[in-house]
């Protein structure tokens, strides 16, 4: 319970501040009508509960499951085995996936099966590239430069209304249920690779990203769709509590359905890995059933939370400020729900302590947290300006990912898989349920083209920290290597003297 209790004020600490900018936009400009300030208070609750579940979960079952899993393969003989099964869990993940079926739903051009399974196995082969990469040594960035360069060849042949869509499935596949295992099943495969290096452990989820966004161009190619348009969100609307209460009772159920099937590809591939490598002790498997039940209770609370409370909230904000005489104001209220907003994230919270506990602190926590939290600030304000000038989205995906590419090579590896794994890991649900709604709000009430204004912006928020992340790497060397060189022109009774004081 200490624990529980200990990720509960974690998420409460993460969720309060966006709570609040709400309240007070609610009381000033941006006045919301009564049911959707009361749906969006009752969904931050659920909010705090659920991220407090599913991260005290994802710490009893996702991460040793992933990890346990991560060592075996890597120990099996035969390369086929290992090539194999990577592939099937990337693919099983992937379809566990529930905001892959969002995504899906959303591109009508395309049948939802076919999506599925593409970017499934589109994920499931560049989980085998993460395998050969640790297992051959093979430098990340020079993995990110190809295969970004390649994905710029296909945006040439591409619909320019379906580059958008592409970017952000990039982004929605790497999302609570697959950051927490790949992440553990990264460092699995690290912990018995022959160098031991600390960049190994991270990079997982960068390769991981690119796959969908290959995979959704490629199927935009061979389809050719006429109409590549997204299918718009269903807002719920309440004017009274009782059909405040009504939306939560009635939706709780249909989500714990779709978190059910979701988990149910992972628990099946799991019980037959136990079953015929016996990985897991008993205690072992108890503590990962119940970590489990933690997980499962925790994502049906969340996504009820962000799904029923937050996407009114978010539509009617973007579309309020959008409508002001003054709507340019549009654009720091953007940046500043953004810097909050990432906090809330449950894989924020997993890359962080996998970071302290991989650089056995080095890489200070809350310095990565501020990264990633001006690198989505940073994206929310590209996106409204997008949405109010109507500027193409490559004028800053490619200079972005370009630059990101270029950092690589001045920066120590650790910080670039760092770096190119948080672009999956913040665009995550509620980046779908709250802040894409308020871009498809805004951009509807100034009359721009929601398919190439306001989508996108998943695409943006997962850019942006490659950027951030990178120059704290580089101005951490910096500064290492300028200490180094003070400590250098000291005189050597002074060197062994804080030597001794350190031990």
């Amino acid at each position: 319970m200490t624990r529980l209790k200990e990720k509960i004020n974690e998420a409460l600490s993460s969720v309060l501040p966006i709570t609040l900018i709400v309240l007070l936009l609610s009381a000033t400009i941006t006045p919301m009508p009564l049911g959707t300030i009361l749906l969006f208070l009752a969904g931050a609750v659920l909010l705090i509960i659920g991220m407090g579940l599913f991260s005290l979960g994802a710490d009893m079952a996702m991460q040793p499951v992933g990890e346990g899993i991560g060592k075996t393969i890597v120990s099996f003989q035969k390369p086929i085995y290992r090539i194999v099964i990577t592939f099937l869990i990337g693919a099983f993940v992937t379809i566990a996936e529930p905001d892959l079926t969002v995504l899906a739903h959303q591109v009508p051009a395309i049948p939802d099966m076919t999506l599925i399974l593409t970017v499934a196995a589109g994920v499931g082969l560049f989980l085998v590239v993460a395998l050969l990469r640790i297992r051959w040594q093979i430098d990340l960035k020079y993995l990110l430069i190809g295969f970004y360069a390649l994905i710029f060849l296909l945006v040439c042949f591409s619909m320019d209304s379906f580059v958008a869509v592409a970017f952000d499935s990039g982004g929605v596949t790497t999302g609570p249920i697959t950051v927490p295992f790949l992440m553990a099943m990264g460092t699995g495969m690290a912990s018995l690779s022959r160098s031991q290096e600390e960049e190994d452990n991270f990079g997982m989820v960068a390769l991981c990203s690119i796959g969908p966004i290959m995979a959704v161009l490629l199927l935009g190619i061979v389809y050719h769709p006429q109409d590549a348009a997204y299918t718009p969100f269903a807002i719920i609307e309440a004017e009274t509590t009782q059909d405040i209460v009504r939306a939560f009772v009635v939706e709780l159920p249909a989500y714990a359905k779709e978190v059910s099937l979701a988990l149910l590809p992972i628990v099946v591939f799991f019980l037959a890995f136990q079953l015929f490598c016996r990985r897991f002790s008993r205690k072992h498997m108890i503590r990962i059933c119940v970590g489990a039940l933690y997980t499962f209770a925790g994502l049906v609370l969340f996504l009820t939370g962000v799904n029923i409370g937050f996407m009114p909230a978010g539509s009617f904000i973007g579309q309020a400020l959008a409508s002001l005489s003054w709507n340019w104001v549009l654009i720091p209220a953007g940046m500043i729900m953004g810097f909050f907003i990432v906090r809330a994230e449950p894989a924020v919270h997993v890359l962080n302590r996998q970071v302290e506990e991989i650089t056995s602190g080095t890489i200070p926590r809350k310095a990565v947290l501020y990264s990633l939290c001006i690198g989505v600030s940073l994206s929310l304000g590209i996106a409204m300006t997008r949405i109010l000038t109507g500027i193409h989205i490559l004028y800053f995906i490619i200079p972005g990912y370009v630059l990101a590419l270029v950092l690589s090579f001045f920066v120590p590896g650790v910080f670039t898989g760092i770096a190119f794994d948080s672009g999956g890991v913040a665009s995550g649900p509620l980046t779908a349920t709250f802040l894409l709604p308020m871009a498809m709000g805004a951009c509807e009430a100034v009359g721009g083209n929601i398919l190439t204004d306001a989508f996108g912006i998943v695409a943006m928020v997962a850019m942006t920290p490659l950027l951030t992340i990178q120059l704290l790497g580089l101005l951490m060397s910096v500064r290492n290597r300028r200490m180094q060189t003070e400590r250098d022109d000291l005189p050597d009774v002074i060197v062994e003297f804080e030597e001794e004081e350190d031990e």
